[in-house]
């Protein structure tokens, strides 16, 4: 596939949204501003060149991912998307690529019989609302065709990302819920549209028209994405449980409110980022950089996106060397924002998020109170301990949680497979 960026005026988005077609050649363009395509052979070197000024591109991609962890100046920092923001920019800055060649690769689980999270685990990538979606799954693959089998699955538990909404962040988290359910329930993960690398064989999107007419990458296209998903691969009287984090819990509200007849037994938020978003710490300081300034960004991640998969995740592994505990099954996660696709669509929707969740939907949560687990994270400052006393203050009687683990908003690094076993004592309590 070939590909080109086009900008598009959007109602309230205060710049232009690219999108992606499909052409015979490739080639990018922008109409807010010029540069060409490196030519194949200067790709490499023209990498190198610009590594500094792609260091500060990355840190912008991973810092939509709106799991922070902030202290002020002198304590040390967790380790969380903005102690690697940190790390990264000095480390791609000293890279030179012959001294990354001795680093070891990186195994990404994508077939059954992998090692460890990717155990009985599989990868697939559909079209839905003519956006391409990622899909990671344990257990049954075809809820359809299982629905038909003597012993049909009586439950799906449904994992709803962050932003950027890339399931394979969640693998150890899914693959220790379905352990501890002793398999009995199929474990599926659903990313956002567009946040995926499409495989050699697929594009990005498969009818452009569609897409932008239906805004599919922003918050709202996000929403009717997942109920989409729903209607077509998971047969109607199927028994959900949804588990959400971050903005993937506001969008489990909405899912909830606008098809009442979902059969949702129960919802466990994780660092729910539901109400007043921008005011927060960490939206303060995002809020500009996505709703004005992330256009400055795509050049530089199209070029370093340029770079041989091995340097890429070469770099990664440099950036991450003196973490402790981190989960090394996320790192072809991180290794796959490096896309220009995929981190425009992120920034894009990220740059609604700030805008458009302002307050929080009382009459939903009320609605639906006896079915939700809140889980606030201590340090959070997406959602900080602030938003977990209001909230508490409003449902006293809801089953709402403050972390006491020192959990990070960004779990998913270095505490999957603590958060999962977390989630099934409350869903086995309960």
């Amino acid at each position: 596939m070939t590909c080109r960026f086009e900008s598009s005026r959007r109602s309230g988005d205060p710049g232009h949204l690219l999108k992606l077609t499909s052409f015979g050649r490739s080639h990018i363009t922008t109409a807010s501003r010029g540069g060409n395509t490196p030519d194949q052979k200067d790709r490499n070197d023209t990498g190198r060149l610009c590594l500094n000024g792609l260091g500060v591109s990355l840190m912008c991609i991973l810092q939509c991912f709106p799991q922070p962890t902030l202290k002020p100046l002198g304590e040390e920092t967790a380790v969380g998307s903005v102690s690697l923001l940190g790390l990264l920019v000095p480390a791609l800055g000293k890279i030179t690529g012959p001294e990354l060649c001795g680093a070891d690769p990186v195994d990404v689980m994508c077939s059954p019989g992998s090692v460890g999270p990717g155990e009985d685990a599989s990868v697939q990538y559909v079209y839905c609302r003519g956006a391409i979606t990622e899909l990671l799954k344990y257990g049954p693959t075809d809820l359809h065709a299982a629905s038909k089998s003597p012993n049909p699955p009586k439950m799906l538990i449904l994992v709803i990302p962050g932003n950027p909404g890339v399931v394979g962040f969640y693998k150890t988290y899914m693959w220790t819920l379905y352990q501890t359910f002793i398999r009995r329930y199929p474990v599926w993960a659903v990313s956002h549209a567009g946040h995926c690398m499409p495989p050699e064989t697929y594009d990005m999107i498969e009818d452009a028209s569609v897409t932008e007419k239906e805004d599919v990458f922003g918050l709202n296209g996000q929403i009717e994405h997942k109920l989409a998903f729903l209607r077509k691969h998971v047969p109607r009287d199927t028994n959900l449980l949804l588990i959400g984090h971050s903005i993937g819990c506001y969008i489990i509200l909405e899912m909830m409110k606008r098809d009442p007849e979902l059969k949702v037994v129960k919802v466990v938020m994780l660092f729910p980022t539901i109400e007043r978003m921008a005011c927060s710490p960490q939206g303060k300081v995002m809020t500009p950089v996505l709703c004005r300034l992330r256009y400055a960004f795509y050049l530089p991640i199209f070029l370093l996106s340029l770079l041989p998969e091995r340097l890429k995740v070469s770099i990664v592994h440099l950036a991450l060397r003196n973490f402790y505990a981190v989960d090394t099954s996320i790192i072809p996660a991180i290794v796959s924002l490096i896309n220009v696709d995929c981190a425009a669509n992120g920034m894009y929707m990220g740059s609604q998020e700030m805008r458009l969740v302002v307050e929080r939907d009382n009459a939903t949560v009320r609605q639906h109170l006896s079915k939700l687990i809140f889980y606030y994270g201590a340090t959070d400052h997406w959602c900080p301990v602030q938003y977990y006393h209001d909230i508490r203050k409003d449902f006293p009687e809801g089953d709402i949680h403050l972390c006491e683990r020192g959990i990070r908003h960004a779990f998913v690094l270095d505490a999957g497979e603590e958060m999962a076993n977390m989630t099934a004592e409350w869903i086995f309590d309960d």
